[in-house]
């Protein structure tokens, strides 16, 4: 793959992840609700720091996007990386860090901090965010390499980017682009709490723009105003030709031309969920970049989902996904995955 080509053009949030391992009442004692991603102020986040003073967080360059592009590097399926990071010690971090996964940077600098996330992780494995954006929610349509982004295959980024209307406006301007080039559009929803302030928004980009959407059974929920996930599944398939539904332990039910397959889970102890939907994305994008139908898709996804839950933090190391990457045997039938 060549440096002005790419197979995935993914625009996200560069995040330093700061992970504490704390208990439930940790949560309660702080008022933050769980499961979900907050966006807080620089002070907030002190707060939350000073708290945990005597914990040791383990720190790890991340960010939803980010975190499936490294993991979709580690799968030999190349992609670009754009957003927008700080010109300080965490931004120096996170470029070497992209450099050494062999992702091509399309990172541009701020005149501020990198933006960072406090994971709060329970003993359940449920991680529930605390995020300061940083430069990251001053990302622009200027800030699109459109050149390269023209040549690529997939155009890949998540509900977070309708955190701010310069990111929203970037995506936008990125999915006309993507629309003149015949650029598959790939669209995961993130966070029930990005859901329940764009709703009406998301529904539209979905029946109108995307390709392909990610999504789990919370923020389905609240797409289609219904508990009932077979039917939210259905309701969703009337409006998108290929999409998965992370159920969790459960797995996944995968839409692919109307039809509906449900895709079980190995049973597997959770340590820590951080990531797990980034990597489920990964597997699924790089599954379909070598041209297998959807539940192949899911099931690549789920595998590698399973997998990051039972270690720490939301990416494998380097050589851990490329001896996955050998594991799940490309090419392969869906009932060799354990192989």
């Amino acid at each position: 793959m060549k440096l002005n080509e790419a197979a995935i053009f993914g625009i996200g949030n560069p995040l330093i992840d700061v992970v504490i391992k704390i208990e439930d009442k940790d949560l309660i004692n702080l008022e933050v609700e769980k499961g979900v991603m907050h966006l807080v102020d620089e002070n907030r986040q002190k707060e939350i720091v000073n708290y945990f003073k005597n914990k040791s967080p383990i720190y790890h360059p991340g960010g939803s996007a980010p975190n499936t592009l490294i993991t979709c590097a580690g799968l030999e399926i190349p992609g670009v990386i754009s957003g927008k990071i700080g010109d300080d010690e965490f931004g120096a971090i996170y470029k070497s860090q992209i450099n050494k996964y062999g992702i091509i940077s399309r990172l541009v600098l701020g005149d501020g901090p990198t933006g960072s996330s406090i994971i709060l992780v329970t003993p359940d494995g449920e991680r529930t965010m605390n995020t300061h954006l940083g430069m990251c929610q001053e990302f622009s349509i200027t800030d699109i390499d459109e050149s390269l982004l023209a040549k690529s295959k997939f155009l890949y980024f998540t509900g977070y980017m309708w955190d701010t209307d310069s990111q929203k406006s970037a995506i936008k301007h990125a999915l006309a682009i993507a629309k003149e080039n015949k650029i598959k559009v790939i669209f995961d929803v993130a966070d029930p709490f990005a859901v329940q302030r764009f709703k009406d928004a998301f529904l539209t980009l979905i029946q109108d723009e995307a390709d392909v959407v990610f999504a789990n059974q919370a923020e389905l929920s609240i797409l289609f105003d219904t508990e009932n996930i077979e039917e939210a599944t259905k309701s969703l398939g009337k409006i998108i030709n290929i999409a998965a539904v992370k159920l969790g332990k459960d797995g996944c039910y995968v839409v692919e031309d109307g039809n509906i397959s449900k895709i079980s889970s190995r049973p597997i102890l959770a340590t820590d969920s951080t990531g797990a939907g980034d990597i489920f994305a990964a597997g699924f994008m790089a599954a379909l970049y070598k041209g297998y139908r959807a539940t192949v898709a899911g099931e690549i996804g789920g595998y590698l989902a399973e997998e990051i839950i039972q270690i720490t933090g939301a990416q494998f190391e380097k050589s851990v996904i490329k001896q996955l990457n050998k594991e799940i045997s490309w090419p392969l039938e869906s009932s060799n995955l354990d192989g």
